[in-house]
């Protein structure tokens, strides 16, 4: 299953503030919230490690943006 891009967007946000949390100041509360998000990042790309879920999501990212960009809108059309 391929997660929604804006959960994915959620997930991502979500794994930036948790790691810059714990490189700032390393706690077991900081550790424990980095690695339950990098667990629903790795679920949530189907990926084993963080790296992997880092690069796949970029991947998903990429295929959503190419997948807008084939897709006119009405207001675009109307525009033309």
């Amino acid at each position: 299953m391929v997660p929604a891009e804006k959960e994915l967007r959620t997930v991502l946000a979500r794994f930036a503030e948790a790691r810059i949390q714990h490189d700032a100041r390393p706690t077991d509360r900081t550790g424990r919230a980095l690695a339950d998000v990098t667990y629903t990042l790795c679920v949530m790309t189907a990926s084993r490690t963080a790296e992997q879920a880092l690069r796949a999501a970029d991947l998903l990212l990429e295929q959503y943006r190419v997948s807008r960009k084939g897709v006119v809108r009405d207001d675009e059309t109307l525009a033309a």
